[in-house]
């Protein structure tokens, strides 16, 4: 039974398990808005001198992301579209027309010609204390207003809440699209939060797993297994971002997965089986220097960290399947916890940013579903049902909202898994992915 339940750990290490789920889908959200949404309308550019049919239609597009940037934030904004504007410079704001219509925050974009770029002048307004809230002035090429868009989103989004916004995070994530026939090939891959400019990261040809990125988006660590007549072990790679070089950190025999950067982003913990079964340990990002972190004659894997670094879940099967437990991963087994008791196991836990609660999936009901739970194992709620198989959920850099894997049934032979983005307290958002072949495991970061 032991082994049986190792082997299990295993598939959840590789992603290669396949679930059938009802296709019959409905949403199901655990918490309702108890904040009133504020109105906001972002105007139709206005378009200043002769500008190109590109050009313009540059323009449409920042002001379209502006609107769908905010549009994420359901709980806090409601987006009023604008009709086509119909002078060339901005006019005086009524307030008084604005008020009228419950509209709380104004957005106007004017566009001019600058060279071969653009100067925008961009203004937001808070209608109801008659001021203006946000202003630039900024000079950008077509091939940026994406990421001048997402500043300038993240920049308002500042102003009106106090925090950032996940407007200029990035998400990592693995897709088979490259696969040919019988050859699986899943690449590490990298896109915007809202699924657009999408890089593939790797090229290996092999099979990348477990992706991870340091706090700085430096580095990312990764697992490979390589298509070979060989011998095929789970190596761990390490790459540098500006270089897009990457070499072999951890060769051990059998299992060299998991791994997630520690605070400061000098060492990793990672799952290694050098020991006979699967432990956590620390290891510098040189391979060497190894602390045991777990030690146990259980399976422990899958490690996620606060942090400040002082608190880690893992998986463990101690009490004959997978739960999450949680310790203190400055010293060998210290003050370890189990905290969830839900399902017929577990999978990937992962904090919020502050710490303070574990999102997770769990095999209930013939299909995995996600859970949250407070650090400490008290407040559980569910929050996926009927919408699928849904594994691999992992924060946005602001806590209130979490990227996931979700697999649909296509056919009897066929499925397909992409991410998908919901709200912290579960309300689905929509796909992020779609026909980028099977997407999984998304890592969620800011830089």
């Amino acid at each position: 039974m032991k082994k049986i339940f190792c082997n299990l750990f295993v598939l959840f290490l590789m992603s290669f398990m396949a679930h059938a789920q009802d296709d019959n889908l409905t949403v199901v959200a655990v918490g309702e808005a108890t904040l009133e949404k504020d109105k906001m309308v972002i105007q139709d550019p206005y378009i200043q001198g002769s500008l190109s049919a590109a050009q313009k239609a540059a323009a449409m597009d920042l002001v379209k992301l502006l609107r769908n940037n905010f549009s994420f934030y359901q709980k806090k904004f409601f987006l009023i579209e604008s009709a086509p504007n119909n002078t060339t410079y901005r006019p005086p704001t009524n307030y008084d027309y604005w008020g009228a219509k419950n509209v709380r925050y104004l957005g106007t974009v004017s566009v001019e010609k600058s060279g071969d770029s653009l100067k925008l002048n961009v203004i937001f307004e808070d209608i109801k204390n008659h001021k203006q809230i946000f202003g630039a002035t900024p000079t950008t090429n077509i091939s940026n207003l994406r990421k001048s868009g997402h500043e300038i989103a993240n920049n308002v989004y500042k102003q009106i809440v106090g925090k950032d916004s996940i407007f200029k995070s990035k998400i990592v994530f693995i897709s088979d699209r490259n696969s040919k026939g019988s050859k699986t090939v899943k690449e590490v891959y990298m896109m915007d939060f809202d699924g657009k400019n999408v890089t593939q990261i790797t090229s290996h040809g092999g099979i990348a797993i477990s992706p991870s990125m340091s706090a700085d988006g430096h580095y990312l660590v990764y697992s490979l297994i390589l298509n070979s007549n060989g011998k095929r072990n789970n190596n761990l790679y390490l790459m540098d971002l500006r270089t897009k070089e990457s070499h072999v950190i951890s060769s051990k025999d059998g299992i060299n997965s998991g791994a997630i950067f520690l605070p400061g982003g000098k060492s990793i913990a990672l799952t290694l089986t050098i020991s006979g079964n699967a432990e956590i340990y620390e290891m510098n990002l040189e391979g060497k220097n190894l602390r045991k972190i777990t030690n146990h004659f259980a399976s422990d894997v899958d490690p996620s960290i606060t942090s400040d670094g002082k608190l880690m879940a893992f998986l463990s099967d101690r009490p004959g399947k997978a739960m999450i437990y949680t310790m203190d991963p400055t010293g060998e087994e210290k003050n370890v916890k189990r905290i969830s008791f839900v399902g017929q196991f577990n999978a990937t836990p992962r904090f919020t940013p502050d710490g303070k609660e574990i999102v997770f999936s769990s095999w209930l009901d013939n299909c995995f579903d996600l859970f949250r739970i407070g650090s400490d194992g008290s407040g559980l709620s569910r929050l996926t049902k009927d919408f699928g198989s849904n594994e691999d959920p992992s924060y946005s850099n602001d806590g209130e909202f979490i990227a996931f894997t979700s697999q649909r049934v296509i056919s009897r032979i066929k499925a397909d898994q992409n991410i998908y983005i919901m709200d912290r307290d579960g309300a689905i958002l929509g796909a992020i992915t779609q026909g980028f072949g099977n997407c999984i495991s998304p890592r969620w970061y800011n830089f």
